[in-house]
């Protein structure tokens, strides 16, 4: 009698714009030292970027690093994960269910090897791409129906090279673009969370 009441005189409905309002964007990388700076590591790269735009620290989480900043209203929850990328799932899954945030208020920043140094790409869906840490989401969320925001490394490596290539530091002529490239992209993620994926998508993709 009390659900039917609650759901009669819509008092569940704050709930449910409360959890419209809540954004999950989660950069996929490796945790230690030593792949700081690497181009696998570029969702990491966003993720501090716009932490340093907001004036905000990450702090130890549950299975992974964690801030949350407020947007124009909007909650925004930026997360790196601590599984390593190819457990990335683990982490995102978690945080989805605790926080309650929708599936469709998810973005994954990552790296990709099909796009040219730089090149900026949001997508609603789509398959792993050979990507390990992508991979690991579709299985955790099961489906390949969720936001990725994909930053182009380019693919100048030399065939059966491909994970060192990864795993490797930015070349100098990349390092020189960088500033820039991060300005925009924390400005596509604003541009997610504010606009959603139709407009950002028009404004940003191939940038």
């Amino acid at each position: 009698m009390f659900e039917f009441l609650r759901k009669l005189f819509g008092i569940d409905n704050g709930n449910e714009e409360d959890s419209m309002r809540k954004f999950l964007i989660v950069g996929l990388g490796n945790v230690g030292e030593k792949y700081s700076n690497t181009r696998h590591n570029i969702g990491f790269q966003i993720l501090d970027h716009l932490a340093r735009d907001q004036e905000a620290l990450f702090e130890t989480k549950k299975l992974g690093d964690q801030l949350v900043f407020k947007l124009k209203g909007r909650s925004v929850m930026l997360l790196k994960p601590s599984t390593y990328m190819n457990l990335s799932g683990k982490s995102v899954k978690y945080w989805l269910e605790k926080e309650k945030i929708p599936l469709e208020n998810l973005l994954i920043v990552t790296d990709d090897l099909n796009l040219p140094f730089g090149t900026l790409r949001l997508k609603t869906k789509g398959s792993d791409g050979g990507h390990n840490g992508l991979k690991d989401l579709q299985e955790k969320l099961g489906t390949t129906q969720y936001n990725r925001f994909r930053f182009g490394i380019s693919d100048d490596f030399h065939k059966g090279r491909q994970v060192d290539y990864v795993l490797s530091a930015w070349q100098q002529e990349e390092l020189d673009k960088m500033s820039e490239r991060l300005d925009i992209s924390i400005q596509l993620i604003k541009s997610f969370v504010l606009s959603g994926t139709k407009v950002t998508m028009n404004e940003f993709n191939g940038k």
